[in-house]
């Protein structure tokens, strides 16, 4: 039976809840379409379906503080409306770059600088974590996922394959590819483990929130989530190739191996569960599991005597500041990115210098996860019998989420592993009258060696640092509505005794023909 219990306690006027609801669908209105954007992602992407529940959890979090909030005398922060400026500048450039990530974020730090606005630091501080469980919503800039994709299916694929040794079976490990002898696996994006990680690590927050002990196991919970994920995925991986050698190709397809799927999630969410139960036996805290992992509801509160709050006059303000920034951003319109005259790769010459090309296509696989606009892959050879693979990718937006895929990530998951990584200014070789600084990979796998050059060539800048790509991505959205650019690549497979002097001469000799010819397909 739930008792009532007497305390100062605040009745919500009609007034606060229009400005309440008004504040929601201002924001909402005014982060649409990067918001949108979020839920498109959710929908599609198996590792964000997670994103529907998190604001019904967040939700649920504030009503399980409303006695707190009851309690509150509502003085709003003026600070918060810094912080919801903020908020809004970012959205600006969001919108400026079509950067739609920056959008996402930046509703979340309106929404902050609202609650500050209204409710106050203290309020904010009471329903704190509701407030940060929004941030598992927000999926990972594009570049991070696909770096982070890359690394967990080497781990996994490692992991997995030493599962398999343990049953006795004879595998080798080719990158991400797992081979069985008479069937081979590859670990695709899909079974990285982040369609685990990220899911995971939400309930994981949640469940060291509602963990009463100390902050230290609390810590310990939502961390460890992390390596139970990437274990119980490598398992996974690693019994499915024990089936599969069994019973046949059929064990890695369907229900079966999306049945799979689910008993590994179960699973680590037992072991979180475990963890927990074991923290309870350390330390000065130690009381019965139930006690200390429990969810609490909201008793009743006597209403009686209750005194009417008053709406402060921050709320107007936030309001004022909102209907603004609606009228200036429909102003601005939708801005559409100059999409810049150039030529199709079709159109790309088989005949540079003294290089002979033979045109080939991508299977629809990669086509389909690259995303790019144009490409041209083809191998080219001169009369000394060298044959070089070149490659580019063009973008004629990298906004929504599609950019050019760094070979740092994508080499090692074909079995290459990279043995030097340098920067190298090639001799004699312009690209608009600038010298042509090239990252220079060599990668080795087994007794094969190959050596790659490749660059990012954006918008009359050759740029050969990752990170810059995206900053020059927001400036140049921002200054001159672009986001276009293409990634260049150059390989060369180095035969035993060639002197590794002799690879550098040729990609040279073929970046000096080639740099005079891409301007037309990749525009300045």
């Amino acid at each position: 039976m739930i008792e009532a219990k007497e305390q100062e306690v605040y009745k919500t006027p009609l007034l606060l809840w229009v400005c309440l609801g008004l504040l929601l669908l201002l924001t909402v209105g005014l982060y649409f379409d990067g918001l949108k954007i979020m839920v498109m992602t959710w929908e599609n992407r198996e590792e964000y379906g997670h994103g529907f529940i998190i604001p019904l959890i967040s939700a649920f979090l504030v009503w399980q503080k409303r006695n707190e909030l009851e309690a509150l005398r509502l003085e709003g922060a003026w600070s918060g409306l810094a912080v919801l400026l903020l908020g809004i500048l970012l959205y600006f450039v969001g919108e400026l770059s079509s950067l739609y990530i920056i959008i996402q974020y930046a509703f979340l730090v309106s929404v902050y600088g609202i609650v500050i606005s209204v409710l106050g630091w203290r309020g904010a501080r009471i329903i704190w974590a509701a407030l940060f469980f929004l941030v598992f919503m927000i999926p990972l800039p594009n570049f991070l996922f696909q770096s982070l994709s890359s690394q967990l299916q080497l781990v996994s694929s490692e992991v997995g394959v030493a599962v398999i040794r343990w049953f006795g079976i004879s595998v080798y490990l080719e990158g991400n590819v797992i081979d069985l002898g008479t069937y081979k696996l590859q670990v695709v994006e899909a079974c990285s483990g982040l369609r685990y990680l990220f899911p995971l690590t939400s309930l994981a927050f949640l469940m060291a929130y509602v963990f009463k002990a100390a902050l230290w196991k609390r810590i310990v919970v939502f961390l460890s989530s992390i390596p139970i994920t990437v274990l119980m995925n490598s398992f996974r991986i690693g019994v499915i190739g024990v089936l599969v050698e069994y019973w046949g190709p059929s064990q890695a397809e369907g229900f079966l191996h999306d049945f799979e799927g689910w008993v590994v999630f179960m699973a680590c969410l037992g072991l979180l569960i475990l963890e927990m139960w074991l923290l309870t036996s350390f330390g000065k805290d130690r009381r019965p599991f139930r006690e200390v992992f429990a969810i609490e509801w909201p008793e009743a509160v006597s209403t009686q005597g209750a005194r009417t709050r008053k709406v402060p006059n921050t709320a107007y303000v936030a309001v004022g500041m909102l209907v603004s920034s609606l009228v200036l951003a429909s102003l601005l319109g939708n801005r559409e990115q100059t999409a810049p005259d150039r030529l199709a790769f079709s159109e790309f010459p088989l005949q540079v210098g003294e290089w002979q090309g033979k045109p080939s296509r991508l299977e629809s696989i990669y086509v389909d996860a690259l995303k790019m606009d144009d490409y041209m892959i083809a191998d080219y050879s001169n009369r000394a019998g060298e044959t070089i693979n070149f490659y580019t990718a063009y973008y004629a937006s990298q906004s929504k989420g599609e950019s050019a895929h760094s070979p740092r990530s994508c080499l090692p998951g074909g079995g290459w592993k990279i043995s030097d990584l340098s920067r190298k200014t090639l001799t004699g070789v312009t690209v608009g009258g600038r010298p042509l600084s090239v990252n220079r990979v060599v990668i080795k796998k087994g007794d094969y060696t190959q050596l790659v050059y490749y660059w990012f060539q954006e918008r009359g800048r050759i740029i050969t640092d990752e990170y810059l790509v995206k900053w020059y991505l927001l400036w140049d959205g921002l200054t001159e509505n672009r986001t276009d650019g293409a990634l260049v690549r150059l390989t060369i497979l180095i035969s035993p005794g060639v002197d590794l002097a002799e690879a550098d001469r040729a990609l040279t000799d073929f970046s000096r023909g080639v740099s005079g010819v891409l301007g037309d397909f990749i525009p300045q």
